[in-house]
């Protein structure tokens, strides 16, 4: 077990690191991403995950077991810094701390690395620009039971810090691969998996689209919907009924539409 270690300046190097880790390109150039809570991290150390190093302070904890994640973690070997309520606030992204950061490396796979069963079910999300609705939609990846989450050509990068806090650590549950919009067609196309593409006024209605073999939904941006080489490419074009005023939906709210259709026609049909 490491010696937890003080840290009692804001202008300590580890924060100014710390801090400098809310930028993308910070972020891929050293490899590490940052994690903050209670809940997310204990769900990282829950599914194996290994933190390179781990920051605390007692005086902003909200969880009654904060401690406890504390010594698990501090039993692996990973560093722990013990910080003052100054120095914490000074690295924390959040209006309120619950006095828990990690230092983690990035998460993601290659579409290589995935390994599918039989008839996967898969999300693909192309182009997504707010943080929340990718998080949002991982979360509802892992409650439905998708074998894998494929972003594509992603405006807001699979590890910003928000993303990990919108998925409430589910993220590291889920295996979640980055690859262009024309690796992950061919990708797709080598497997045999069927796209399904979620497009305003299409003339197939969700519920009567087969998606019991294997079947990648996919989902578009938030202003715009999915580009037109998505739409062209995809095997099969849904829509989902809109019968008041607005004429679309929240993308993470028809991506939970559409995945828990598979998952009613998938639970019906053995």
């Amino acid at each position: 077990m490491e010696e937890t270690q003080l840290i009692e300046s804001p202008q300590n190097p580890r924060v100014k690191t710390a801090v400098r880790l809310r930028k993308a390109k910070n972020r891929q150039a050293a490899g590490t991403t940052l994690v903050e809570g209670c809940r997310e991290i204990q769900r990282a150390v829950q599914s194996g995950w290994r933190f390179t190093e781990l920051y605390c302070c007692p005086e902003l904890y909200l969880d009654l077991h904060a401690g406890e994640l504390v010594s698990e973690i501090a039993q692996d070997g990973t560093p722990v810094f013990h910080c003052s309520e100054a120095a914490f606030r000074k690295m924390s992204y959040r209006d309120t701390p619950d006095g828990l950061m990690a230092l983690s490396p990035l998460v993601g796979k290659t579409l290589d690395e995935l390994v599918l069963p039989e008839n996967p079910l898969l999300l693909v999300a192309e182009d997504l620009e707010k943080p929340g609705n990718l998080g949002t939609i991982l979360r509802t990846a892992d409650a439905t039971g998708v074998d894998a989450v494929i972003t594509c050509d992603h405006k807001t990068d699979l590890n910003n810090p928000n993303v990990i806090r919108a998925s409430i650590g589910t993220i590291f549950f889920l295996p979640v691969a980055e690859a262009s919009t024309e690796e992950t067609l061919a990708w797709l196309a080598a497997r045999g998996i069927q796209s399904v593409a979620a497009v305003p006024g299409a003339e197939c209605e969700y519920t009567e689209a087969d998606l019991r073999g294997g079947t990648a939904i996919v989902v578009g941006a938030e202003d715009e919907g999915l580009s037109p080489r998505w739409m062209e490419a995809a095997d099969l074009r849904v829509g989902i009924p809109m019968l008041g005023k607005n004429d679309s939906l929240n993308v993470s709210t028809a991506a939970a539409i559409l995945l828990y259709e598979a998952v009613r026609q998938r639970r019906a049909t053995p």
